[in-house]
């Protein structure tokens, strides 16, 4: 690993502004464009690979969320951040358990694949227009009440 290092460390530099900057703009995870480079480009097990990316997205991805949590334009909710953080932390827990008894050729098949069905999804999915889904939209609650002496009304309902 270290002879790895010392012939090309500017591209693991490289790899990672890139990582960065893909993740900053998209929201994607590090291992989106980390693991396929370090498999493809470096010579990596699938395993090795995903075990970095993993590694690199913590302080990465926290840096992003505050940077995002700091824009007055984007609404995050702490609740639905935790709970998403609880669902993750088990499944993280099966997913490497799994990730461990999976050959490296299996695996590396079974995350490409998956790349290859998100992509075709998002493809799909941002062509058409958006319609909404009827129930509760979790990500867009903007009402506020107006109260003005002698009335009270829902700024929600004017719009």
């Amino acid at each position: 690993m270290v002879a790895q290092l010392s012939a090309c460390w500017w591209l693991f530099i490289i790899l990672g502004v890139f990582a960065g900057v893909v993740s900053g703009t998209l929201g994607l995870g590090s291992g989106v464009v980390v693991v396929p480079a370090l498999v493809i480009l470096c010579g990596f097990e699938q395993k090795s690979a995903q075990g970095m990316a993993l590694a690199v997205m913590v302080p990465m991805a926290l840096l992003g969320a505050l940077r995002y949590w700091k824009n007055p334009e984007v609404d995050m909710s702490l609740t639905i951040i935790l709970l998403i953080i609880l669902g993750a932390l088990a499944g993280v827990l099966v997913g490497t358990e799994l990730a461990g008894r999976l050959p490296n050729q299996v695996l590396r098949k079974v995350f490409a694949i998956f790349l290859v069905i998100v992509a075709v999804r998002m493809f799909i999915a941002s062509a058409g227009p958006r319609q909404e889904r009827s129930g509760v939209n979790l990500t867009n609650q903007n009402n506020a009440n107006v109260v003005i002496p002698g009335e009270t009304k829902n700024v929600a309902e004017q719009q």
